[in-house]
């Protein structure tokens, strides 16, 4: 059984090792065999984990680094005698591992213990999260070896813990231990400091990821990955989530919430009233607390202001694209006019962006009067002052 806390808990899990036996970590797409040289880049500092005993010809050591040996696990010098299908007395070499960037959406995997209800991954994430945020818990597997480097815009890098070797670190005094020792070292390097807090979110209505400041860095990673461009688009003018590397088609919706709104309790009604039926089983939705950037008088900046973002899209085509994520956000919208008070939220506005369609607003619900009034009010406010210059430089007024 989950406890509660743990049940919206977030886990993020690392991709690639370093391990001796993954042969994508040997130049020669395979595991060094008895008549093969091992050569470890002198400089490269590295750590290795070994999870079997390995007979070899000859191995060249970093100067700097570390071999973890599982039971039983070691190396022995090569006797000579004849090896089935290892004859070619190759010269084998580890791959540089300095390449690996914590800032790499494509390097994390995102698990989500207890939850039932994402509908085999049609749940997913902007960019900007999936990379580990600020409450995440991040998994480097059980008997792994890595190296990540976590430059960053940010000297320090939150997270509510880190399970590393079958052991979980989720206070920041155990954490501190374990920056001390030999091994923190050979793992991670860069000018980020990774941080354990061993808090998740207190806040029910979400928290925001906080990978902001590092979004140059995720979205330069992603477009490498891709030849350094974003999927081409079907869609006018698409939609360009806050959050996300690359514009998309579907739609967007943007809710502004009071303190009884429930992020968790949210999703799932979404999932289990409307995303889950048969009509939308081509549709994806990410939903999660982003911070936008507000402007007075669309120039000068201020503050940001937290909104809850649900951005869908489908996989329509052609001129349909994007049409089933339409139907489904107008759905939303209809539920929030029914239901939006008894769930918190106080207003909601949706943009679309389709293979027939312009991308705009096409809906809203609550506090548009307000909204008038408020630019009513600036303008009045405006012309008011405007007013009293202009009789103070005529004399009339002191």
């Amino acid at each position: 059984l989950l406890l509660p806390a743990a049940a919206t808990a977030v886990y993020k899990q690392w991709i690639p090792n370093t391990n001796f036996e993954t042969t994508s970590n040997w130049d020669e797409g395979r595991v060094p065999c008895a008549s093969d040289v091992v050569h470890f880049e002198k400089n490269k500092v590295v750590s290795v984990f070994v999870g079997s005993p390995h007979a070899l010809t000859d191995m060249y050591l970093p100067l700097n680094g570390e071999f973890v040996l599982a039971s039983g696990a070691g190396f022995a010098a090569f006797d000579g005698s004849w090896d089935p299908g290892c004859d070619s007395g190759a010269t084998v070499r580890f791959a540089d591992a300095e390449q690996h960037a914590w800032f790499d959406p494509t390097l994390w995997q995102a698990l989500s213990p207890g939850r039932e209800l994402d509908l085999g991954g049609r749940i997913f994430s902007v960019d900007e999260e999936r990379v580990p945020c600020r409450y995440d818990d991040v998994i480097f597997q059980p008997e792994t070896s890595f190296r990540v480097n976590v430059d960053s815009s940010q000297r320090v890098i939150h997270l509510r813990s880190v399970s590393l070797m079958g052991q979980e670190l989720s206070s920041p005094e155990a954490w501190a231990r374990y920056l001390r020792g030999p091994s923190a070292p050979l793992q991670f390097h860069g000018n980020g400091t990774l941080q354990v807090t061993g808090t998740g979110c207190p806040d029910k209505s979400g928290c925001a990821c906080g990978n902001a400041p590092d979004g140059h860095r995720i979205c330069a990673a992603l477009r490498g990955a891709s030849g350094r461009q974003c999927p081409a688009v079907t869609c006018r003018s698409p939609l360009q989530p806050l959050g996300h590397c690359c514009q998309v088609c579907g739609a967007t919706i943007n809710l502004d919430f009071t303190p009884d709104f429930d992020l968790q309790k949210y999703q799932d009604r979404l999932v289990q009233a409307l995303l889950s039926q048969p009509k939308y089983a081509g549709v994806r939705m990410a939903i999660s607390k982003v911070h936008k950037a507000q402007t007075f008088l669309g120039i000068i900046p201020q503050s940001s202001t937290p909104l809850i973002q649900i951005v869908l899209i489908d996989d329509e085509a052609g001129a349909q694209t994007g049409t089933a994520a339409e139907q489904l956000a107008t759905d939303i919208m209809d539920d929030i006019a029914k239901h939006g008070e008894a769930l918190g939220i106080s207003s909601g506005k949706m943009e679309v962006a389709t293979g027939s369609t312009f991308s705009g607003q096409v809906g809203s619900h609550a506090l548009s009067r307000i909204t008038v009034g408020t630019v009513l009010g600036l303008l009045f406010s405006l012309l008011l002052l405007g007013g009293i210059l202009f009789l103070h430089r005529k004399g009339k007024l002191r």
